[in-house]
């Protein structure tokens, strides 16, 4: 591939929302991306960075429908690729599905609610690395729920929040942190259930935290935004309750983050100001606490919607604005 192209663009039918990048070093620059309609009569398509050609295609073998809009997006963390190729998805129910080379089949449709054929929609997931038939569930109805996703079947259901539980992410292979409408991030530890950690409360109370990202190389830290807010709050959990730095260089609200997957130090954050920031947060900890710039800014032709790095492709992270998804090297 020409080293001089750093940006791909893929452009989908509708405007899209979730999407993710694969995990298997067999399926490089392999993206999956979900419709946003609000309707009934959604997709998932999965494209494929054509190397050669430097374009992105799209087999419509592998697109398959999905009611509603999927909240969420994910790979089974499998980089070895020495198990079956599943891509899990959220919406009213959890769903994981089988991708061939001929096409996708659905292999399980899970609802933790056994009391009705109906479920609260569910607004976040995430699959856990260490421990890969484990997946949390996040939603409205102020649950998590930890599936064991081989057999199919409830590991764990928790009343996480007061409200609404609008993000979740694994700090390891039995802890997990979430935050919530109440404004709080809290963290739990599967060994004692009944218990949990608040880490940080929204400084305006009732102030709803959207989104968590914990940071894989450095598990004492996390991420998270505030409804409708430019900052992005950066935590240790090691002193809980205040905030280590905020990030305060977006011009509209932030609505996704990810932490770089092969470095500690560095974070991406996107928002309503159509731009991609990386920040480096090794100065952190320092005497003199400067102002924190990114080091590096990418303008996207319209607001971020979604954001994820590539943990396969640490060069490369993904971003979804209107009808288009874009892939850069950074």
């Amino acid at each position: 591939m020409a080293r001089s192209a750093e940006i791909y663009t893929y452009e989908s039918q509708s405007l899209v929302y979730a999407m993710n990048w694969s995990v298997r070093k067999d399926k490089r620059f392999r993206l999956a991306i979900g419709s946003f309609r609000e309707e009934c009569n959604n997709t998932v398509e999965i494209i494929q960075l054509d190397e050669d050609k430097g374009s992105f295609t799209c087999d419509p073998a592998l697109t398959f429908r999905h009611d509603y809009p999927p909240t969420k997006l994910m790979f089974a963390p499998d980089k070895e690729a020495c198990r079956p190729d599943l891509l899990a998805t959220t919406g009213e129910f959890l769903r994981i599905w089988r991708i061939h080379e001929d096409g996708v089949q659905l292999e399980r449709l899970l609802n933790n609610n056994k009391q009705s054929e109906f479920c609260a929609p569910l607004t976040s997931f995430d699959w856990n690395e260490a421990d890969p038939k484990r997946l949390g569930t996040s939603s409205i109805d102020t649950t998590c729920t930890i599936w064991d996703i081989e057999k199919g079947e409830v590991d764990t259901q928790l009343i996480a929040h007061d409200k609404e539980v609008y993000d979740i992410a694994w700090g390891g292979p039995g802890v997990f942190a979430t935050v919530s409408a109440d404004g709080s991030v809290r963290v739990f530890d599967l060994r004692d259930k009944e218990h949990s950690t608040i880490i940080y409360e929204s400084p305006h109370p009732d102030t709803p935290l959207l989104r968590l990202g914990w940071n894989k190389q450095d598990p004492r830290l996390m991420a998270t935004l505030l409804m409708d807010s430019s900052k992005v709050v950066i935590l240790d959990i090691r002193y809980p309750t205040l905030p280590i730095a905020e990030l305060q260089r977006h011009q509209a609200c932030v609505n996704a983050l990810a932490w770089a997957p092969h470095s500690s130090a560095h974070i991406c954050t996107a928002g309503d100001d159509a731009q991609a920031l990386i920040w480096d947060l090794s100065s952190l900890g320092s005497t003199q606490e400067p102002a924190l710039d990114p080091i590096l800014a990418y303008s996207a032709g319209a607001e971020v919607n979604q954001l994820q790095w590539s943990s396969a492709q640490p060069d490369w992270v993904a971003v979804c604005f209107a009808n288009k998804t874009q892939i850069l090297r950074v």
